[in-house]
């Protein structure tokens, strides 16, 4: 007999749901990847704390380093201490420096395991921000850091840069001093404004083919010292109009949670391999890590259909989950982990889980079944009784 539940409506009333029933797919094993593929991974907050969650930070230490071992086992990568952690939204530097060197002891322990650590200016107070010198200070005091414990750096897009910056050549200044230091090859980070307000306009105008301009030469002045470049723009074309224009070797990792099966999956334009193909870091890779293990596995095997049969159903699960206001996807990141096991409780850094409606928790619920990405259907529906039971649904 079918799991069911009562779930509320886009019409705010109530009707019966029934799980589909199907098995969650399972990675081969031993499968090696064609595409570099980071999961940029969520933190579990300690709910137990005694703190005021909108003001401090407490994390679950053994529950996070776990599941980046969860993340670890499947064949993916972990992007550390980003966005999709909650960095600058709640998690504090001290606290990602912390997170960044567990996620680099825990890598030690799998041969392969791959992490990359963001580093940016969020320490700085953004109100004391006086210029790009300032700005290229805080880069390089986090650069330290996470060099120290021997990590890989993402250098992640600045508010205080896009604050201060008077024009593109600012942003030139501020990469080239940051790129010439870097002990090993880094991964770019361009941020959409959809995902955080903040960086509208960054790399000196809200032109995005000009500022893409500025990017690619940054990139083509320095092609030893860049390893990739993400980027978060929702706009496929775009991507694919970038990746086609970088130097050799530069790979583009997508950061498209709307389109990245396609853009993974890639068009074989070109010569160059890396302008024909996306490679990943994704916050959705977080929620649907079975699945795009499975689907890269599929897909380094020249099994092309197996892997859009695989990833094509999480797509309409992302698009939900990444939906405006974007900013507030990690909340739907979390629901998942909960949902499937992951973790004990749905509390969020910054007390975040009240981002969403009750209704997008149930569609979500309904799309995550629909990619058969539930990986235990009974604790599945068991929790989500209770969290209905909590806005007031019985039944």
């Amino acid at each position: 007999m079918a799991l069911s539940l009562t779930l509320p409506t886009a019409s705010g009333t109530l009707a019966p749901f029934a799980l589909r029933g199907s098995a969650p797919v399972k990675p081969d094993a031993c499968v090696k990847f064609n595409r570099i593929a980071y999961s940029a991974a969520h933190v579990v907050a300690d709910p137990l704390a005694a703190i005021d969650p909108w003001l401090q930070c407490a994390v679950d230490w053994d529950t996070t380093i776990a599941y980046r071992r969860h993340l670890f086992s499947l064949g993916l990568g972990v992007a550390e201490a980003m966005d999709t952690a909650q960095r600058g939204m709640g998690l504090d530097w001290p606290t990602s420096l912390e997170l960044i060197r567990r996620s680099l002891d825990a890598a030690k322990d799998v041969p392969g395991a791959l992490v990359a650590s963001g580093c940016g200016t969020d320490h700085l107070n953004i109100d004391d921000v006086k210029s790009a010198d300032d700005v290229i200070r805080g880069y390089e005091e986090q650069m330290a850091a996470i060099e120290a414990l021997g990590g890989k750096l993402i250098v992640m897009a600045s508010r205080a840069l896009a604050r201060v910056a008077k024009s593109p050549a600012d942003y030139e200044r501020v990469y080239d001093r940051i790129l010439r230091q870097a002990k090993q090859p880094v991964v770019l980070h361009w941020l959409g404004d959809m995902f955080d307000p903040a960086l509208a306009g960054y790399w000196g105008t809200k032109d995005v083919d000009a500022a893409m301009d500025t990017a690619v030469g940054i990139i083509a002045a320095h092609p030893g010292k860049v390893d990739g470049i993400k980027i978060s723009l929702l706009d496929k074309d775009k991507e694919i109009a970038m990746r086609r224009r970088l130097p050799q070797g530069v790979r583009m990792y997508t950061g498209d949670d709307f389109n990245y099966a396609e853009l993974i999956a890639g068009d074989g334009f070109g010569n160059e391999p890396t302008h024909g193909q996306s490679d990943a870091l994704l916050g959705i890779f977080d929620a649907i890590a079975p699945a795009a293990s499975a689907a890269l596995g599929a897909l380094a095997q020249g099994r092309t259909e197996k892997f859009h049969a695989i990833l094509g159903p999480t797509v309409p699960l992302s698009r939900h989950i990444f939906a405006a206001p974007t900013r507030f996807y990690k909340t739907g990141v979390v629901f998942m982990a909960w949902l499937n096991g992951h973790q004990k409780h749905f509390t969020m850094v910054g007390g975040q889980q009240s981002t969403r409606s009750l209704q997008h928790f149930a569609e979500l619920f309904r799309l995550a079944d629909a990619a058969n990405l539930l990986e235990q259907p009974e604790l599945a529906v068991r929790r989500m009784k209770t969290l209905l039971a909590l806005h007031g649904v019985e039944g």
